[in-house]
């Protein structure tokens, strides 16, 4: 988490969208993928940088938080 910010803040940054990938297929969030959102949109709030999106990504599709309301 510290190189993601260190990265949208040496780049002034305003707002942030996160994405990783699944290489399962498996395009719905895992209770990993949510408490690690959490503490990133917390921290995000913190800083003033603001989380537009996060999106997991696999062959089959693309999953985004914002769409489904997670935001």
């Amino acid at each position: 988490m510290k190189l993601l910010f260190a990265v949208a803040i040496k780049s002034g940054a305003c707002n942030i969208i996160l994405a990783h990938n699944h290489p399962s297929g498996n395009l719905k969030p895992s209770n990993a993928d949510v408490g690690l959102y959490k503490k990133i949109k917390k921290a995000s709030e913190y800083l003033g940088i603001k989380v537009l999106d996060n999106l997991i990504i696999t062959r089959i599709g693309c999953y985004s938080f914002a769409d489904d309301g997670l935001m």
